[in-house]
């Protein structure tokens, strides 16, 4: 083989080992996600406006738990301590889910709903339709649509429920971490 044919097959090689190793939307996402792992922040309720569960209420998310494939964060309202989501990355898709619990620890009758995204999505943000379990649990779920949006500044959880005027936006600051909450309920510290 002459020197030139070698040198043409080993730039091919480079260029394909590069295009192998590039990073998906999902990945960027993801990564982006697991930098705040173990900081906490707060946020406000942007919709809806006079919520009375959420309005008025210190509302605290805490990267509390990463791992390669897995990321769980608290979300508190107030002192209620009974909600986490668990993000999921599998096969460059992300879930999410929902896990609800009692004062005690105990699981909500409603919990672990959510969705899957269907697509690797784009870099700052990741959609996540209900699922089929989500719909037999809660049948009036069954279109909902969940998204996720990530800046340097911002981080936002977003719901609406095709069909309806259900729709809720949380904007958690993340230029300003604060101190790490305790545990949610039904953790161990």
């Amino acid at each position: 083989m002459n020197s030139q044919l070698k040198l043409l097959i080993f730039a091919c090689l480079i260029s394909f080992n590069a295009l192998s190793q590039e990073i998906t939307p999902a990945k960027k996402f993801w990564n982006t996600l697991q930098s705040h792992c173990g900081k906490a922040y707060e946020g406000v309720l942007e919709l809806p406006k006079e919520d009375k569960d959420f309005g008025g209420k210190t509302l605290t998310m805490h990267v509390r738990k990463c791992s390669e494939t897995e990321m769980k964060i608290p979300f508190f309202v107030g002192e209620d301590k009974s909600r986490t989501w668990i993000l999921t990355y599998k096969n460059d898709r992300i879930a999410l889910k929902h896990d609800h619990r009692h004062k005690d620890g105990t699981e909500d009758d409603v919990n672990f709903y959510g969705g899957i995204t269907t697509n690797t999505g784009k870099s700052d943000i990741q959609v996540f339709s209900a699922d089929a379990k989500t719909q037999q649990m809660i049948p009036g779920a069954a279109t909902n649509v969940w998204w996720i949006t990530i800046d340097e500044s911002t981080f936002t959880y977003n719901l609406r429920r095709l069909g309806t005027d259900r729709v809720f936006k949380v904007v958690m600051d993340l230029k300003n971490p604060v101190k790490k909450p305790s545990a949610p309920w039904g953790w161990k510290e």
